[in-house]
């Protein structure tokens, strides 16, 4: 009872401290805003890219110092090292106001420590590890001198052949809420003005994820329902997470670009949720809203976006060149721009670069966090944690390190750079050829002295010709068992990577169809920022890896799973069709009037006459070494009240020979409702570990909350009905099932 008066009475002092240093803030951002010019007001909403690689069109390429020193550039990105900001920022102390700038970053997965794409952390499931990926990424990052990463992302994205499903979290609405607002925790850390912390920016707002036909920068249209049901709550998750900014997004939504949406910026996130932190549009978008037909140049842009809430115009110039002009006509308030530039000091007050602008700029500490091991231990734990392990036939896997030879045979067993994955960051000076461990090294490092490791190419990733494939074979011939790595090029996916054709390229698959026919145990290892095609593979491969592209430590991650020092326990954040025929596919689809039954009903239903219905690899899909059984399903009721709560517990037991990790789903289906419900939604989750023949009770607990959803009014309600409660290891691997009833 001690305990807990000493922490209530902590809580109202960190509490109470953080409102007086808030009004303390405003008193301050008040003062300065008196002060400042509206050629300096525009100014901090103003950001442009520095001299290094651009991550966009640059479109400024004007003296950015001496519109610093004239308070006309509020941030910066692509401006990366300690000693590189503080050059910038000491450019900055030498404006009228002496106002610091913020250096921004696409830090998406790592900074000089890479860690897997997103996506491919969405896999592992593993809510702590992706909050730790997240912070040691902040680390590293702040002490390079930045302040603020264009990340997460958190677009739903249900489309593969949309390239930047690479930095999402997947098709899911409820694990991708649960990994954005794990994501924003792990950026932001203790909080803002913690020298290791970095404002996070969650992307792209809204529904960027959905662009008709996969194709990046394209239009989005949908229902009002499905926006606040699927697309929007990984976004109102990143802001109760406290995420310090948003970025707006290149799509139109329903006509309307993001950019100059009042709809999405002024009501819903700055109105309904109250939002306190400041929009920054995404890299000139604000100018693009000309191309969309939208407005009429890039004056009526700039217009639109600042009436509709878009607080800071990224690269465009818009702000820079028109917002004084619409002020002095009238037609924008000098308060409206007095709320965005507010917006925009708060962050740099709460930063603490108005005490110490160079707080960041620490050569030393930049030294000590870009060289800690324990980020690189990290980065391989996290790596070989989102393999996902597609297929075991025959107990393939995992390998002995005492095999006498092994042959790696592919395009992609000895690369270098494409472990990084799209959007990493490289550093000027860092020799990458060094740091990132391919999988020939990884694979190396792991046989005994005794074995040998053979190597052949076969074909680059492209593959548009056969000639290397009889060297291949016959390298595959002298092996005891052959693993092949294929995939796609990093640059393959990623943003402006869409491709209407995911099938492996080229004549890989065919590399893989020669390999398989001389009778040696193949392990296929895929490498890919998206669901790939490989039907042939999936159907006649015995053992197949999906191992993304991993980062730093890929080669010893995939490593330590093939030989065994790894049980893989990832499960897929996102369906896997057939082919490019059966998308859009997704899990949680609504029903139909004439449902198929099975894969081989096709007559009068909802069906493909030329292809089974079902996906090749369902959303939560994934394999162990090892095997679970679920039994014993409770539930405290069968019954329960808007206000009840209903406990439901079961168990599980490692019936296998190796301690391994398995992810217990829980899936709902509300059957009836007064709009159509999906066949079962994701409502939670829980990932155990298990030694062999160890059993453990798992408990979940169903509210209202997780029975609710938007009506035809948009009122988020739950209705009274009966509600299956389905549990088990993918969405299509349902063990244990019942049903309850929501009363009035």
């Amino acid at each position: 009872m001690r305990l807990l008066k000493i922490i209530f009475s902590v809580t109202i002092l960190f509490v109470s401290f953080t409102s007086a240093q808030n009004a303390n803030f405003e008193k301050k951002i008040d003062a300065l805003l008196k002060r400042m010019t509206i050629e300096e007001k525009i100014g901090q909403l103003t950001q442009y890219s520095g001299d290094r690689k651009a991550t966009g069109p640059v479109t400024f390429k004007g003296d950015s110092e001496k519109l610093i020193r004239e308070g006309k550039i509020g941030a910066m990105l692509n401006v990366i090292g300690a000693d590189y900001t503080r050059r910038y920022q000491e450019v900055a102390m030498q404006s009228r106001l002496k106002i610091p700038l913020l250096f921004g970053q696409d830090v998406i997965h790592g900074f000089k420590t890479t860690f897997p794409i997103p996506l491919a952390e969405a896999a592992s499931w593993d809510l702590e590890a992706i909050e730790r990926s997240a912070r040691l990424a902040a680390v590293e990052a702040s002490a390079a001198g930045l302040h603020w990463t264009f990340a997460p992302m958190v677009d739903i994205c249900r489309d593969p052949r949309w390239g930047r499903v690479m930095e999402g979290a997947g098709e899911d609405t409820y694990l991708g809420s649960r990994i954005a607002f794990a994501r924003v925790r792990g950026f932001q850390g203790r909080g803002l003005g913690n020298v290791d912390s970095v404002m996070a920016c969650a992307k792209h707002f809204a529904a960027y994820g959905a662009a008709v036909g996969g194709r990046d920068y394209n239009s989005v249209d949908m229902s009002e329902r499905q926006l606040w049901e699927t697309y929007l709550p990984p976004f109102k998750a990143a802001a109760d997470a406290g995420a310090a900014t948003f970025m707006n997004s290149f799509n139109d939504l329903n006509g309307i670009p993001a950019t100059g949406n009042r709809y999405l910026q002024r009501d819903i996130l700055k109105g309904k949720w109250n939002f306190s932190g400041f929009v920054v549009s995404d890299w000139g978008s604000i100018g693009e809203m000309a191309a969309h037909g939208y407005v009429e140049d890039r004056r009526a842009a700039a217009l639109a976006a600042i009436t509709a809430g878009s607080d800071m115009d990224m690269e465009s110039g818009a702000y820079r060149d028109n917002l004084a002009g619409l002020v002095k006509t009238g037609e924008v308030p000098v308060a409206v721009v007095d709320d965005a530039v507010r917006r925009v000091l708060r962050k740099k007050f709460e930063l603490g670069l108005f005490d110490d602008p160079y707080k960041f700029s620490d050569p030393a500490r930049e030294q000590r966090e870009l060289n800690n091991p324990e980020h690189l231990a990290f980065a391989r734990e996290i790596a070989r944690k989102s393999i996902v392990l597609l297929k075991n036939e025959n107990r393939t896997l995992p390998l002995s390190k005492d095999v006498k030879t092994v042959a790696l045979i592919g395009p992609l067993a000895k690369a270098v750079r494409d472990n990084h994955g799209f959007w990493s960051v490289e550093l000027p000076g860092v020799d990458y050829d060094k740091l990132i461990v391919t999988q020939f090294d990884g694979i190396k490092n792991k046989l005994g002295s005794d074995s040998r490791l053979l190597y052949a190419e076969g074909c680059d990733v492209d593959c548009r010709t056969d000639e290397k494939f009889a060297g291949a074979v016959e390298t595959a011939r002298q092996a005891d068992v052959v693993i092949l790595s294929v995939g796609e090029r990093a640059n393959q996916s990623g943003e402006a990577k869409s491709r209407s054709n995911i099938h492996l390229p080229g004549m890989q698959e065919e590399l893989i169809r020669k390999i398989q026919a001389t009778g040696k145990p193949v392990v296929v290892l895929i490498n890919a920022g998206r669901p790939l095609v490989f039907d042939w593979t999936a159907d006649n491969v015995p053992a197949i890896l999906y191992t993304w592209w991993l980062g730093s430590e890929a080669g010893n991650a995939i490593a330590d799973v093939l030989f065994g020092d790894y049980n893989p326990a990832a499960r897929l954040p996102i369906t896997f069709p057939r082919t490019e025929g059966q998308i859009p596919i997704y899990y949680n689809h609504f029903n139909t009037g004439r449902p198929p039954r099975g894969d081989d009903s096709t007559n009068y239903v909802s069906a493909y006459i030329d292809l089974k219905n079902s996906p090749r690899f369902p959303f939560g899909f994934g394999l162990s070494y090892t095997s679970f059984e679920y039994r014993d399903l409770k539930l405290d009721k069968k019954r329960m009240r808007a206000n009840d709560k209903l406990e439901v517990s079961l168990k599980v037991t490692n019936t296998g020979r190796l301690a391994g990790e398995e992810v217990v789903q829980l899936y709902l289906r509300d059957r009836v409702a007064s709009v159509v419900r999906p066949v079962k939604e994701l409502r939670d989750f829980r990932k155990l570990a298990l030694r062999p023949g160890e059993t453990k009770e798992v408990r979940f607990v169903i509210d209202k909350e997780k029975l609710s959803f938007y009506d035809q009014k948009l009122q988020w309600t739950a209705e009274p009905g009966r509600f299956d409660l389905m549990i088990g290891a993918s969405s299509a691997d349902i063990r244990l099932s019942d049903s309850f009833e929501l009363v009035d």
